[in-house]
């Protein structure tokens, strides 16, 4: 029973870890980011001991040939001088000298053969790791620009159907528009239709005759000849025969 239960809290953990890794995928890839920096700084330790034993190999190999010619010239000089107990002796230090720098050059080569293998491999799961983050933001970008687009799309074809709800309000308004409109377009043309347009010529024509005879009579009280008046050949016809 303990067992089941355990497995089920597990189960619920797991699910509740994925929902929350699906919502925040810059999250994990933070953390695998930090996975890899911390990794890479162990590796980095290793490759400096590493190289910290191939710089100690090559200072022992040095030293150890330089005494090695320092031997050498030592050996030469006492066997001319006739050293020859002492010339052997320096022979066989050379002997061992020569062999252990022989085991101090190989082991040198193969540090550092091992050395430049290995930095090569952490160079290229570096590149590895940043071409793939690089991959992974570029994903994670065109997820978010579909998945802006389809909220986009999912509000417009929300405010399209709250618009569609809206028809009957619209319409309402639209034959309160209609009827406005056509109540004043009657009033204006009853207006219209009840001025006298005969009438109101005929005022005009008796206001302009009577302005033209007071400035006449004006015009004869002053002794001033009043200027003939362009006359339609009607009315020139009404006043007397033709000249």
């Amino acid at each position: 029973m303990f067992a089941r239960i355990g497995r089920l809290v597990r189960g619920f953990l797991s699910l509740f870890i994925s929902g929350i890794e699906e919502r925040n995928p810059e999250a994990l890839m933070e953390a695998a980011r930090q996975d890899f920096r911390n990794k890479m700084a162990q590796y980095n330790m290793a490759l400096a001991k590493m190289a910290g034993i191939a710089e100690r190999l090559k200072v022992q190999v040095k030293t150890k040939a330089a005494k090695a010619q320092d031997l050498e010239r030592r050996i030469l000089a006492n066997h001319a001088a006739g050293n020859m107990d002492l010339a052997g002796s320096l022979a066989r230090e050379l002997q061992e000298l020569k062999a252990d720098l022989t085991t101090d050059t190989q082991e040198l080569q193969e540090t550092e053969e091992a050395y430049q293998n290995n930095l090569r491999q952490a160079k290229v799961a570096q590149q590895e790791f940043q071409d793939k983050i690089i991959r992974l933001e570029k994903q994670l970008s065109q997820v978010q620009i579909k998945e802006a687009q389809a909220e986009a799309a999912t509000a417009l074809s929300s405010v399209a159907f709250k618009v569609g709800d809206m028809g009957d309000t619209m319409k309402t308004v639209e034959d309160i528009l209609q009827k406005r409109y056509e109540a004043s377009a009657g009033k204006a043309r009853v207006a219209k239709d009840m001025v006298d347009m005969h009438t109101v010529q005929e005022k005009e024509n008796e206001r302009k005759a009577l302005e033209q005879a007071a400035l006449a009579e004006f015009l004869a009280s002053q002794g001033v000849q009043a200027a003939p008046t362009a006359q339609t050949p009607a009315a020139a016809k009404q006043m007397g025969p033709e000249q």
